[in-house]
């Protein structure tokens, strides 16, 4: 059973919180969880907590399961532009320039693997694919 946790207005650009998303889409969350951990860039400290936000609400799910036994792994994870605030700057001459802060939404769905499938069979498949 998947859970899905989302964050929304997070004040990065899209492109680079994708560069982040894009470090743990298809990973272990413990492994994830690190990689996050020791990545320098600013979103990562914001999709850690998602990341363990999801966790949180995939245990809320499934209060009988047993968080070591589940083999949860980051299923999906994708990033979406949210508003952008228009600002002006001074520019030479009595012109102005636009400046675009720009937001983003983070959903991140994790879920266990299968019991037929194991996670080494799955990172196999996708390695000679």
């Amino acid at each position: 059973m998947e859970a899905i946790a989302r964050l929304r207005n997070v004040p990065t650009s899209p492109r680079k919180m994708r560069l982040v998303a894009d470090l743990v889409r298809g990973k272990r969350v413990g492994q994830a969880l690190s990689i996050l951990k020791f990545t320098p860039n600013h979103g990562s400290i914001k999709l850690e907590k998602l990341l363990l936000s999801a966790v949180a609400n995939w245990q809320a799910k499934n209060p009988d399961a047993k968080l070591e036994e589940a083999d949860l792994y980051v299923k999906t994870i994708f990033v979406d532009a949210g508003r952008t605030l228009k600002r002006l700057r001074p520019a030479p001459q009595g012109r102005a320039h636009r400046i675009r802060k720009r937001s983003n939404h983070v959903t991140l769905i994790v879920d266990a693997y299968s019991a037929g499938v194991t996670a080494d069979e799955v990172e196999t498949t996708e390695k000679s694919n």
